[in-house]
């Protein structure tokens, strides 16, 4: 029993951050109708700050350095917190003033995939400012114990847990004691009629961002002696911290805060017991990751319905879709460039082509799913690993031969984006993002990173042949062999053109009517939930062949091909070049994380280690200015073109004007 207890208050340092991160969503949400994914990197940079002044007084920017000490008289502990807790502050309200007060009116989508770019954009730039590997975090509370029940108690977590509790209850008293909260709570009900009552929303927001963000920095500071420092960790506590507040429906600051404490304890305690003998080796790794995905998933199904939205001032739409058209010339013109380019590179310059035709299958999938049907998925990565780990068992263990090995993976990958996308059925836009990144991350903690289910034979896979022919991806020195290059080209080039001829046909209409409207589409005949489910398979299907040829092109596969946060940079790619066009997937492929794009930034500009910073900021940008993307404004350039060619060669008919007959003389005059 002491041990028990004794990892049950463990627990509570961590369940502090994951219940002030989860109140401070909540507020978020109540001011703004927005759900942060960048509260997690907010703090992140706050306790990076404090530990790069308490080491050697430097107060790192974004840009430049001020040296407000030395390695020998660093900062003071108390001085450097205040600093930290600003620093989070400004985030926040740079955050509120430059992405979401002008995205207040846009679609969910857009304020997703914002709010996913803010979080890549500040981890990004904490790696590159920062000394991550270097600096440590230093103790700011009591290094104190005592006993209790058998159980040897650390003073600080207790601290910690007290601490959350307080600030759950300044918000909660905030929200219900405040004049200014309760103008904030009444703007979430009715915008409009709180602007007429002379309150200003924006205004009331940045209140919230300001106090949500103090609170986030200061219990990522005092926890991070005992949490440690680390880049994912920190970005990723969002997930469990809306696990808890979706548990509260976005709403109750004292739900939020009671089940972030009990799921850092128990988080602690499924650790205790996975060293216990009886406990199965299988579920050794990843478990206590996996947990908040559970958590979710059952939040959302039993309290989906009765999350509040918050008001607005009109209607909102998602960006303008394209349909498809399968043209020979542009077809055949499309595939002569890339064959060129392929016979024309080597080395990496050739893998990077290679990598770019997969990465474009896999953000056909994105454009698919999210752009097409409007189901907000940040799982796509984690689908291509299924299907990749499968195929390294399939070719190495079963001597499944080529093309069946990819058919049968993508076959696994697809009954998962089955299973992921069940929860579609009851939520959508933000609530469904968060069940799919939530998924992603258990994914990747509990099945890629457990070497009881993943690891066989170093995920060794099995070069494909065909007919004889060997089709392997590399032959001596070659690292890409023309061969291989051609069959990727290959599978990709029908894939695509069988999904463009899906999505200008009868199924592209479903898939349009159900992102456009479900209740009308369900009006006229279409089986939303099977259109919903369809739409994940064959994403999932896509992505799962992209999978499996990232590790045809590999030979060997190990869980950081699929990371969460490549995924989520293929996203922000994705959503860059267009997130509802075919185009934009080739874009995406294009400029993805080690394709031709990164490769020139990397060899040829010696810029490789801002691509994430890059990637990020353009997904900012985009979402901000031009939600359409790259190809959706040269579309749209080349329509008002056109439009203009075609008012300059039409003819203009003569213009007769008669005018009324004179009484007195009979004239009329022409």
């Amino acid at each position: 029993m002491g041990q028990f207890l004794q990892f049950v208050f463990l627990g509570l340092s961590t369940g502090a951050v994951y219940a002030v991160m989860a109140t401070s969503l909540v507020g978020v949400y109540a001011a703004t109708g927005i759900i942060n994914f960048a509260q997690g990197a907010m703090g992140l940079w706050a306790v990076y700050a404090v530990a790069a002044l308490r080491t050697d007084g430097s107060l790192v920017l974004p840009i430049g350095s001020i040296h407000l000490g030395s390695a020998d008289d660093p900062m003071s502990m108390w001085p450097a917190i205040v600093i930290g807790v600003g620093s989070a502050v400004v985030w926040a309200v740079v955050a509120h003033l430059l992405v979401f007060r002008p995205l207040r009116q846009a679609p969910v989508l857009a304020q997703v995939v914002a709010s996913v770019g803010l979080m890549l954009f500040i981890q990004a730039l904490v790696q590159l400012r920062f000394d991550t590997e270097n600096l440590l975090a230093l103790a700011v509370l009591p290094d104190k114990t005592f006993e209790f029940a058998g159980a040897v108690v650390n003073v600080s977590d207790v601290i910690l847990a007290g601490i959350a509790i307080a600030i759950a209850a300044i918000l909660w008293a905030y929200f219900r004691l405040t004049r200014l909260g309760v103008a904030t709570r009444a703007g979430a009900e009715d915008e409009l009629a709180a602007r007429l009552v002379g309150y200003s929303p924006d205004r009331l927001a940045a209140i919230i961002w300001v106090l949500t963000g103090a609170a986030t920095g200061l219990i990522v500071i005092l926890a991070a002696f005992t949490i440690g420092l680390n880049v994912t960790s920190y970005t990723f506590f969002v997930i469990p911290a809306l696990a808890v507040a979706l548990l509260g429906r976005l709403t109750s600051f004292g739900i939020a805060c009671g089940a972030g404490l009990l799921l850092g304890s128990f988080q602690a305690v499924i650790t205790w017991l996975t060293t216990k003998d009886w406990w199965p080796e299988w579920a050794q790794a990843g478990l206590g990751e996996a947990l908040p995905f559970i958590v979710i998933v059952v939040a959302l199904f039993l309290l989906g319905g009765r999350i509040p939205s918050r008001g607005s001032l009109g209607d909102v739409q998602m960006p303008a879709v394209r349909i498809p058209r399968i043209r020979l010339i542009p077809t055949v013109g499309v595939l002569a460039v890339v064959v060129a380019a392929i016979l024309l590179t080597s080395g990496t310059w050739r893998f990077g082509v290679v990598t770019s035709v997969i990465l474009s299958l896999i953000a056909l999938s994105l454009v698919l799913l999210t752009g097409y049907l409007g189901q907000i998925s940040l799982a796509s990565m984690a689908f291509a690993g299924t299907a990749g780990f499968a195929l390294s068992k399939l070719t190495v263990n079963w001597n499944v031969p080529f093309p069946f090995s990819i058919l049968l993976a993508a076959l696994i990958a697809t009954a998962l984006g089955i299973l992921v996308g069940i929860p579609a059925l009851r939520i959508r836009g933000a609530q469904l993002a968060v069940v799919t990144l939530a998924a992603a991350i258990a994914i990747q903690s509990f099945v890629f990173n457990n070497p009881e289910i993943t690891a066989y034979e170093g995920n060794m896979i099995t070069d494909p042949t065909l007919f004889g022919l060997d089709l392997g991806v590399r032959d001596g020195t070659n690292l890409v062999t023309v061969r291989f290059a051609l069959m990727v080209l290959l599978v990709v080039a029908v894939a695509t053109l069988v999904v463009m001829r899906l999505m200008a046909g009868s199924t592209g209409r479903s898939f349009l009517a159900v992102r456009s409207n479900e209740r009308a589409a369900a009006s006229v005949g279409i089986n939303v939930a099977a259109t919903k489910l369809l739409g994940f398979a064959l994403s999932a299907f896509l992505a799962g062949v992209g999978g499996c040829l990232i590790g045809y092109s590999r030979g060997q596969l190990s869980a950081g091909s699929f990371t969460v946060m490549v995924g989520l940079t293929l996203l922000a790619m994705t959503y860059v070049g267009g997130i509802t066009s075919v185009s934009g997937a080739f874009i995406a492929g294009v400029i993805g994380p080690l394709g031709v794009g990164y490769v020139f930034l990397n060899q040829t500009l010696d810029l490789g280690e801002y691509y994430e910073i890059i990637a990020a900021g353009g997904l900012l940008l985009m979402a901000v200015l031009n939600p359409v993307g790259v190809s959706g404004a040269i579309a749209d350039l080349g329509d008002r073109l056109n439009r203009a060619h075609r008012a300059r060669k039409t003819p203009k008919a003569p213009t007769v004007v008669v005018a009324s007959s004179n009484s007195e003389s009979g004239a009329a005059h022409v």
